[in-house]
């Protein structure tokens, strides 16, 4: 989405870009409701989850992502994030704000959607040679080592049945297994 507008016969163009945004503790959902208020837009990915007291159970929603808020602004509005109570600063990746893909925010959206006790673990924990767990899609509950790591697949030599395939995984659905 941009905006323009005529400033002395320029035409400017504002670009909105989502970025993650650093919070304290416990504030996401202060936060995003914050940046909503002063007119921005902003996601706070809740994640249904269910909670037993001694006398209940009850469905209540957590931030997804501990101590980060998305935000979709432009470069002038990024001052205002940052003034914001409760906001420590953006996430930087290579000296600059980590740009989320819209993309990538319309799947969390979509996945949350659908799925309840969603669990987020950081994809960089995997290891070569690491025995992991399938969690999703047909090969779900195999167990493999990896051989191989790219950006966001890894290569998984599933041992069963005597045989070796190998496969090409997204390393969203690996998860660490116990050694056999």
């Amino acid at each position: 989405m941009w905006l323009r507008w005529r400033s002395h016969s320029k035409i400017m163009v504002l670009t909105r870009k989502w970025l993650a945004v650093y919070t304290r503790p416990r504030w996401e959902k202060k936060v995003n409701q914050l940046l909503t208020e002063k007119g921005l837009e902003s996601y706070c990915p809740l994640n249904k989850v269910r909670r037993k007291w001694s006398d209940r159970v009850k469905i209540v929603e957590e931030p997804l992502f501990k101590s980060y808020v998305f935000v979709k602004v432009s470069d002038e509005d990024r001052s205002a994030v940052r003034m914001t109570a409760g906001a420590i600063n953006f996430v930087y990746w290579q000296g600059k704000p980590a740009v989320i893909k819209e993309k990538e925010i319309l799947a969390i959206k979509r996945f949350l959607d659908e799925y309840e006790n969603v669990e987020a673990r950081s994809a960089a924990d995997i290891k070569v040679n690491q025995r992991v767990r399938i969690t999703n899609g047909s090969l779900m509950d195999q167990e493999g080592k990896v051989i191989d790591l790219r950006h966001k697949t890894a290569r998984v030599a599933i041992d069963s049945l005597g045989f070796i395939l190998v496969a090409h995984i997204d390393r969203s659905k690996l998860t660490s297994a116990q050694p056999k």
